[in-house]
């Protein structure tokens, strides 16, 4: 059974890598011209730090909309609780990072990708998106897309080296099983898949 759960968590992790191969871009500019693209949430600190992760996520999407490539972007994370408001945050990090309010659209039930991914189709109105985040994020997101019948790319935004970026890639071994298991298996959809929202909208 061990080596059984290990064969399938290897090909999980290959499924959703070869998936994505041709659709990920490292530079803005070399992106294709969508209307939106899709940010993907998470915590702005860590043990009261910047979070890299966080911090690169958001210089990549002012990079890309300041190269012309989207017309809306689409910020989606946790607010869960009234004290905990990723999209909140990432609003103000680009507004800080010269994005206008006008173009970001706040998406406050992305409590997993998943979440997120589907509510850019079925609550914005966006079937073709530029998902936002790592490379590893960015894989499994697409291959998320694909099962929703959402086209996707993505724009990787930069590693972060040490003992936080493993701690993440082993984590993502998981998350990938549970990728394909929630679409496969599970039939996982949104906790709140509506109603639907106009991107660009004043928050």
């Amino acid at each position: 059974m061990p080596v059984l759960l290990l064969l399938f968590i290897l090909a999980c992790d290959i499924i959703i890598e070869q998936n994505a191969k041709g659709r990920i871009y490292t530079n803005a500019a070399d992106v294709p011209n969508v209307s939106a693209a899709l940010v993907l949430g998470t915590s702005p600190t860590v043990n009261g730090r910047v979070n890299l992760f966080y911090k690169y996520r958001m210089e990549a999407a002012a990079a890309l909309w300041k190269a012309g490539k989207v017309k809306y972007i689409i910020v989606s994370g946790d607010n869960s609780t009234v004290n905990y408001d990723e999209a909140t945050f990432m609003r103000n990090t680009l507004h800080d990072l010269g994005v206008p309010d006008s173009v970001i659209t706040l998406d406050y039930a992305g409590f997993r990708t998943l979440d997120s991914v589907v509510r850019a189709y079925w609550v914005f109105g966006q079937k073709n998106i530029v998902i936002v985040s790592q490379e590893f994020h960015n894989e499994r997101a697409i291959y998320l897309a694909d099962q929703f019948g959402i086209n996707a790319v993505g724009l990787n935004a930069k590693d972060v080296p040490g003992n936080s970026g493993w701690k993440t890639m082993l984590r993502e071994y998981l998350a990938r099983v549970n990728a394909v298991l929630d679409v496969h298996l599970l039939g996982t959809t949104p906790k709140f898949p509506g109603p639907p929202e106009p991107v660009g909208r004043r928050q």
